[in-house]
């Protein structure tokens, strides 16, 4: 690729991603969602949260975890029980990541 190329690439870009964020600033009046949507939308984060920690917990290298004797899967049991305990994230990623470090590096698992 030339270097004018890469240069057009990344103005083009960057311009697309001002657009794309300031959309919903651009009118004057809010848009109408439909109850649909808006009911998609509050359930949203929930299932990008879902479709990215549940691969890397049950599939280790595109397969399907076959030992149980990996660290992921009590790390992510601690950090749902602690979750639904006391319904903070911080805890719930510390939790989750000092079950998975004990397990890992203290036995070697």
């Amino acid at each position: 690729m030339a270097e004018w190329e890469i240069w057009l690439a990344i103005a083009g870009l960057t311009g697309i991603s001002v657009l794309a964020r300031s959309f919903f600033l651009l009118s004057d009046r809010p848009l109408p969602i439909p109850g649909w949507a808006r009911e998609a939308l509050r359930v949203a984060p929930l299932a990008a949260l879902a479709a990215v920690i549940a691969p890397e917990v049950l599939m280790s290298q595109g397969e399907l975890i076959g030992s149980w004797r990996d660290p992921r899967w009590p790390a992510a049991l601690a950090a749902s029980l602690f979750y639904f305990w006391r319904r903070g994230i911080l805890g719930t990623i510390v939790a989750g990541m000092a079950v998975y470090l004990f397990l890992k590096l203290g036995m070697h698992w």
